[in-house]
């Protein structure tokens, strides 16, 4: 009976070490209108001022987010178009566009935590309120994105 229980404990010990921790490395999500949105493809480029664009998709959506520069700050937007994002859609053979800038509209920001220059990554956080740009009947005035987070996207110079 000793054995038994021996076995009983040294099984669920091993079974409690199981790793199921999954990482997403690298990674671009956050809760679109209160629904979890996760990125399927991305990517991030600099063009020759250094400005930077971060595109991510799913099948159907793209993410576009601009900063002036890849370095760690606080980026506001709706004040200019070096400072936007922009959220599109299409399904049905029809496109929604929502974003922000100067004279359209919406609010939000990019919060660049690290840009790490041995490796070429760019890691963030950023949250945006963007206006449907066309007035398209298919979609609402406004779309919501909070807790975004990009993680370790790789930067590439622009060609």
């Amino acid at each position: 009976m000793k054995k038994i229980i021996s076995l009983f404990v040294l099984a669920f010990l091993f079974n409690s070490c199981e790793e199921d921790v999954k990482f997403s490395n690298p990674a671009v999500q956050g809760k679109l209108d209160n629904v979890l949105w996760r990125a399927i493809d991305f990517q991030a480029t600099t063009d020759l001022s250094g400005a930077l664009t971060l595109n991510a998709y799913t099948s159907n959506q793209e993410l576009n987010l601009k900063t002036p520069s890849k370095n760690p700050g606080v980026y506001v937007l709706g004040e200019n178009s070096a400072r936007s994002a922009s959220f599109t859609t299409n399904f049905s053979g029809e496109t929604l566009i929502y974003s922000t800038g100067s004279g359209i509209g919406g609010d939000g920001e990019i919060v660049i935590t690290e840009f790490d220059g041995a490796n070429n990554t760019v890691t963030g956080t950023f949250r945006f309120n963007a206006v449907n740009i066309e007035n398209n009947p298919l979609g609402g005035e406004l779309l919501n994105m909070q807790n975004g987070v990009f993680y370790k996207i790789p930067v590439f110079a622009a060609q």
